[in-house]
């Protein structure tokens, strides 16, 4: 079996393991449990408050101590068992508990994997930026054939979700152990301390570049929380009118957001133009500016007549999504040392799924209470919506003035090493 096909088979399996369960957990949550939105906040806080930690930790310990592949494959195994418990919880609280867990082991997986390819293409010699989008697409498509299953077994609302979710991730842990071996960094023992502890990766903050890069990836990472948490919840409301509730878009709002991700197929396969092209700065800002779009066009739409402008929102999804996350991995792995790549992903992964999360999560919640909820308990959607549209605004203006790149279009990439 060939590599590509070999990571091609990891990446289908890492983001279908998330997609069973993340855009309907949902409905699980308000239609089946009926429990707080404000609990459900917090269920969603679990993704950041595990990014701030565990994934860079994963990453010094794979750059160091375990193999990326072997590490990948225990949290996996972990994960597993963690996932079949959901269904087993009786209340918000022990929810919130068991997710947590169940996020401190998966959201390292998510670097660990792209550490994990990225080592197995170099030892091929194949260049990064060429070659891994178009095996990163197949994790766009498990995470779609996810939904898809749950959402046509009408799992959306059910527990089984978190079943199918935990099958795949003890299918993942076990496949895990068959990958190629990514070394480890021997014979550390005479470097400073900084580097001894795996702690070099932190040292990028020193770059001014590198600093505004992370701080910018935080923000985005918040409106991308933004998207998870309300996107299915948003369409699930309508129902509540009657000329709205028998729209098969209102029934099956999780396949309607699949095309969020059936879009990032596309646009993942864009990358590696638009990178060379352009340049990591304009292909961050179109990213936000199609954050702008996205936000703006759910504001404006509805499962009816307004039914193709939330169509087109989800298609402007996979620019917003790729350009700014796939294309940051890239850009991270091109502009560090390979002696601290998992740990350089994992740091990457902490402002985004982690600082940006939590705020994302909590300052929107909080947002959404005072300014916008009704006085009948509804949600005021399409304030909620603009006001997110203006936030990806001014992050994009603040980011055209501040961070400073100029692209060399005729210039090679260079992996350093």
């Amino acid at each position: 079996m060939g590599i590509k096909l070999r990571l091609t088979i990891m990446n289908f399996l890492q983001f279908f393991i998330w997609g069973a369960w993340l855009i309907t957990i949902g409905g699980y949550w308000f239609q089946t449990k009926q429990w707080s939105g404000a609990e459900f906040g917090a269920i969603f806080s679990t993704i950041g408050i595990a990014s701030l930690f565990m994934p860079a930790i994963a990453g010094i310990v794979a750059d160091r101590w375990i193999n990326a592949e072997k590490l990948l494959g225990v949290f996996h195994l972990i994960g597993a068992v963690v996932l079949f418990t959901v269904p087993m919880t009786e209340s918000p609280t022990a929810m919130f508990w068991v997710l947590l867990v169940n996020m401190m082991f998966y959201m390292p997986t998510i670097s660990l994997s792209i550490a994990v390819a990225y080592s197995a293409l170099k030892k091929e010699k194949l260049d990064v930026v060429t070659v891994f989008p178009p095996i990163r697409v197949w994790g766009t498509i498990g995470f779609i054939v996810a939904m898809w299953t749950v959402s046509l077994l009408k799992l959306e609302t059910s527990a089984a979700q978190f079943y199918v979710a935990s099958g795949a991730s003890l299918l993942l842990g076990i496949y895990s152990f068959t990958l190629p071996k990514c070394e480890i960094i021997k014979n550390f023992d005479k470097k400073n301390f900084v580097e001894a502890l795996g702690l070099k990766a932190f040292t990028l903050f020193k770059q001014k570049r590198m600093a505004l890069f992370f701080v910018f990836s935080m923000l985005l990472g918040a409106a991308l929380q933004l998207t998870n948490m309300y996107g299915d919840t948003f369409i699930h409301d309508f129902a509540k009118f009657p000329e709205y509730k028998d729209l098969l878009a209102v029934k099956y709002p999780a396949i309607i957001m699949s095309i969020s991700q059936i879009s990032e197929t596309v646009f993942i396969l864009t990358i590696p133009f638009f990178l060379k092209r352009f340049g990591i700065k304009q292909v961050m800002l179109m990213s936000m500016f199609a954050w702008v779009l996205r936000f703006a066009l759910l504001g404006l739409g509805n499962p009816a007549d307004g039914l193709w402008m939330i169509i087109l929102s989800c298609i402007v999804y996979g620019m917003a999504f790729d350009f700014f996350n796939i294309s940051g991995s890239l850009y991270i792995e091109t502009e560090t040392d390979s002696g601290i790549r998992a740990s350089a992903q994992g740091l990457f992964m902490m402002m985004t799924n982690g600082f940006g999360a939590i705020m994302g999560s909590s300052l929107s919640g909080l947002m959404i209470d005072a300014f916008f909820k009704a006085e009948t308990g509804e949600y005021l959607w399409k304030g909620i919506w603009f006001s997110f549209a203006a936030y990806s605004l001014i992050v994009a203006i603040i980011f055209a003035l501040v961070f400073k790149y100029k692209h060399n279009r005729e210039a090679t990439i260079v992996i350093q090493h």
